[in-house]
């Protein structure tokens, strides 16, 4: 099944950096930027998660919540938060749960090889739990900006 925007986003339920559980079904009455990379400390996912941390007041201002979500763990999401000062939570899909959900989790390759992985996308979901937006080509250094709809 393929996610269209229009859709009911899935519900789920996973741990944040530290442990604490967070659920879609929290930010009943919020927008949310779910986004999902393929791993903390590589340099895209780095660029990424620091354009949203560099808009993020920007972000809060138009009604946000942004969680990122990855196959790491809380001790790498942890690490990943401290060096880059990241100031939103990190959900950490170790059972692939969500990124399986969404569609995420793809075959992809690399140097001829094919692996299972994450492909990057972001989902913006309404403050009704409806996907309104889906995007797949994420510009790294200029991800609100895509968000925000100042780009194609």
């Amino acid at each position: 099944m393929t996610l269209q925007a229009g859709d009911a986003a899935p519900e789920f339920a996973a741990k944040d950096q530290n442990g604490a559980e967070v659920k879609l079904a929290d930010f009943k009455g919020k927008k949310v930027i779910l986004y999902f990379y393929p791993k903390d400390n590589t340099p895209g996912c780095t660029a990424q998660a620091c354009n949203l941390r560099d808009n993020y007041e920007v972000l809060l201002s138009k009604g946000y919540i942004v969680l990122g979500v990855s196959v790491d763990d809380e001790k790498s999401h942890q690490k990943f938060i401290k060096k880059f000062d990241l100031p939103f939570p990190l959900l950490a899909d170790t059972d692939h749960a969500i990124v399986e959900s969404y569609g995420v989790w793809v075959e992809k390759s690399m140097y001829g090889r094919t692996f299972m992985g994450i492909a990057r996308t972001t989902f913006v979901i309404n403050e009704n739990g409806v996907i309104e937006e889906i995007i797949g080509k994420v510009d790294t250094k200029n991800h609100t900006d895509q968000i925000l709809g100042k780009t194609e």
